[in-house]
């Protein structure tokens, strides 16, 4: 074996050498940062078969006894049945809403040059940084006027304004990469503005928009404050008004709360787990793109 030979065989071992530190680099980050973020989902689930007495005395350890009357009682106090046809109705109508509008608008920003393009644009950013709690109190005059109040368009309408911000940014940066020579060719097919958007752009957009519905239906779900102040019917109170009850004025069941928390943790894994695979597509394409 000549000396080259035995020489390029060193660098090769060493950079599968490196390639494999680097590689188990990775992944003992990702193992623990999976660990961080996973370990209080485990936590509350863990304690919501405890009794009380025995989450007080050991917060940390398994369930000596299992105490399934906990999801029963969550169940109860916390009106699941009714509060979560309220979040649903108001989540999903607004999310239709806002990922409609927002995809039009994003559509003709990423697509279109006209004048004041780049002004429009930046202030739909600009909504990014609007905190959004600081506006309760105009929020709460304009639906008192508007004789929302007490209807769930009192929630419907501000979770729409304060979504559609990140809806449009995500949405018009991921249409923006797509060539040109896509829109050249379904024109002289002859497909109009209308057609190419709903046949062309929208399904390519489909990883964008998983990651926008994820958002937005992420947001509405565990929105507390505006069904709070804009929200007194208990008729028409969302789940986390509700998950609110298990707090009283001397004392908190967080055993029957965390049992109430669980449940509504369900929904949000089950749509994730539905739209994973658009947002690993999504995310496998940005990082060829370019």
């Amino acid at each position: 074996m000549s000396e080259s030979t035995v020489y390029y065989d060193k660098i090769s071992k060493q950079a599968r050498s490196k390639k494999r530190v680097k590689r188990s680099t990775i992944y003992l980050i990702l193992f623990l940062f999976t660990i961080v973020n996973a370990y209080p989902i485990f936590w509350m689930i863990m304690n919501s078969f405890k009794t009380g007495q025995e989450f007080s005395f050991d917060p940390f350890g398994l369930p000596n006894d299992w105490v399934f009357s906990n999801y029963v009682e969550a169940w109860v106090t916390a009106n699941i049945g009714s509060y979560f046809f309220n979040s649903l109705f108001v989540g999903i109508v607004a999310l239709l809403i806002c990922i409609m509008v927002g995809a039009f608008a994003s559509y003709f920003l990423a697509r279109f040059q006209f004048r004041g393009r780049n002004i429009l644009y930046g202030f739909f950013v600009i909504g990014l940084l609007v905190p959004i709690h600081a506006t309760l109190v105009p929020m709460f005059i304009l639906m008192q006027k508007l004789g929302f109040l007490n209807t769930h368009l009192a929630l419907i309408f501000p979770y729409v304004a304060f979504n559609l911000p990140i809806t449009i940014f995500l949405l018009t940066s991921f249409m923006s990469s797509f060539p040109k020579e896509i829109e050249e060719s379904a024109i002289m097919d002859g497909c109009g503005p209308f057609r190419i958007f709903w046949s062309i752009i929208l399904p390519m957009s489909r990883p964008a928009l998983a990651t926008a519905i994820i958002l937005n239906f992420i947001n509405n779900w565990n929105e507390f404050s505006f069904a709070l102040v804009l929200i007194n019917d208990d008729a028409l109170s969302t789940l986390p008004l509700g998950l609110a009850n298990f707090a009283g004025e001397y004392t908190t069941n967080y055993t029957a709360q965390m049992a109430g928390l669980t449940l509504v943790l369900i929904p949000t894994i089950l749509f994730y787990l539905v739209m994973e695979k658009q947002i690993v597509n999504g995310m496998t394409q940005g990082a060829v793109k370019g």
